[in-house]
């Protein structure tokens, strides 16, 4: 019986210690367990900042080639652009608005003079959102609309003339030296005249009008 009974205390003691085995193994477990997802989590925000960087680079560098690229372009432009035989001057500049559903929108009516000094010379008037857009839209309408004044040998007109447009009247007639003004003195150096005497005969303020109306008594003068 003694035995029997020793046997049974030695195997109880056996299967207590293996429990205690077990518990030990699961606790240690569980102890590793979040170092492990926190060693993993390291690594995923390590990996990302690895990508963030690497997407930053790659966005310095395109842009950089952007702007080389850019500044590649406009060179070429400029050096391929030839420079223009025509004068450019701004005869007047005002801020025009048209009424529209949600309200006004504002834009600048710009009327540019354009000649070569040689006896060519014209007017054109364009609309834009800033003064550099609707000057050049000028520019070019007045290129389009280029008219021809006969000088003589030493750069003057022969005879007088007048011109009318609406309520500018302009008088323009031969002389020995320069006598202009306003508008009408714009004309007369972009068409490549050095001898003229011109008047204005109206009351009319309006700096387009004026340069039309010496336009026409220019157009007007018999070779």
């Amino acid at each position: 019986m003694a035995t029997e009974e020793n046997t049974e205390q030695k195997e109880k003691k056996e299967v207590t210690a293996e429990n205690n085995t077990v518990k030990t193994n699961q606790t240690v477990d569980g102890n590793n367990r979040p170092e492990k997802q926190h060693s993993t989590a390291e690594t995923d925000n390590s990996g990302e900042k690895q990508k963030f960087s690497k997407e930053k680079s790659d966005a310095k560098s395109s842009r950089g080639r952007r702007h080389s690229s850019a500044f590649n372009r406009s060179s070429r432009r400029g050096k391929k652009q030839p420079k223009s035989e025509f004068e450019s001057r701004v005869l007047s500049a005002r801020r025009v608005s048209r009424v529209v559903a949600g309200g006004r929108r504002f834009s600048l009516s710009v009327a540019v003079a354009v000649g070569n000094g040689k006896g060519q010379v014209g007017i054109g008037i364009s609309k834009g959102q800033d003064m550099a857009m609707a000057t050049e839209k000028a520019r070019h309408q007045a290129q389009k609309n280029l008219t021809r004044v006969q000088l003589t040998d030493n750069n003057s007109i022969s005879s007088e003339s007048t011109g009318k447009y609406c309520a500018s009247v302009v008088q323009v007639r031969p002389s020995n030296g320069f006598i202009a003004g306003g508008a009408v003195r714009t004309i007369a150096e972009l068409a490549g005249i050095q001898r003229i005497n011109a008047k204005i005969l109206s009351r009319s303020k309006s700096h387009l009008n004026n340069a039309r109306a010496a336009l026409r008594a220019l157009q007007s003068v018999k070779g």
